[in-house]
């Protein structure tokens, strides 16, 4: 004796279009392990923060430069660094494509930056040689002035021309291109361990 027995559950379709939904918004709780990262400081003010992934510019201990490398990882105090080489290829149309040749790779421990960005070693102050400029020209103007209100005829134009010419040099050179950050008593590298962090 063969019984077919089918047995339809229509409630079955209803609850998973309502209950679906719901299950969509649960969370449930996971536990990840957070990269370590830098801090750097300004008298104890956050200037900036590394990660992994991020790009750093900076001047080691030893004198190297590595401009614009790109952070592999953070961990047990070192930053692994990659750095590209890109070159530069002509095409048929007169304009260029970049092409990455190949990188390098680095290990730094964090102590082993000391300067965010490039330390220039040289004796010349550049910025205070400007600031000179600047006040020389400005007192030669103001000079200039005066000789002109009191006697018109010891007055002299290209005088006058120059001490402002002076006066604008001193200004740029003054202005300058943005210093390196130099690690020490005004900047402070914090190395933030979180795989050691209590959980």
């Amino acid at each position: 004796m063969n019984v077919n027995c089918h047995i339809s559950f229509p409630a079955t379709g209803f609850i998973m279009k309502t209950l679906l939904p719901v299950f969509l918004f649960i969370t449930v709780p996971t536990m990840a392990q957070q990269a370590d990262f830098i801090i750097l400081k300004k008298h104890d003010k956050t200037v900036a923060t590394y990660y992994s992934g991020m790009h750093i510019s900076f001047t080691s201990t030893n004198g190297a430069y590595l401009s614009d490398a790109y952070i592999n990882g953070i961990k047990n105090d070192t930053l692994y660094l990659q750095q590209f080489i890109i070159q530069y290829l002509p095409t048929n149309i007169g304009t260029f494509i970049i092409d990455t040749v190949g990188s390098y790779h680095y290990k730094y421990h964090y102590n082993q930056v000391a300067a965010i960005g490039r330390k220039v070693r040289t004796n010349f102050n550049l910025k205070g040689s400007g600031a000179s400029l600047m006040g020389g020209g400005a007192l030669l103007a103001l000079a200039s002035g005066i000789v002109f209100l009191a006697d018109r005829e010891k007055f002299s134009v290209p005088l006058l021309l120059a001490s402002v010419g002076l006066g604008t040099l001193g200004y740029f050179m003054a202005k300058g291109k943005k210093s390196a950050m130099v690690i020490g008593k005004k900047y402070k590298l914090q190395y933030m361990n979180m795989s050691n962090q209590k959980k």
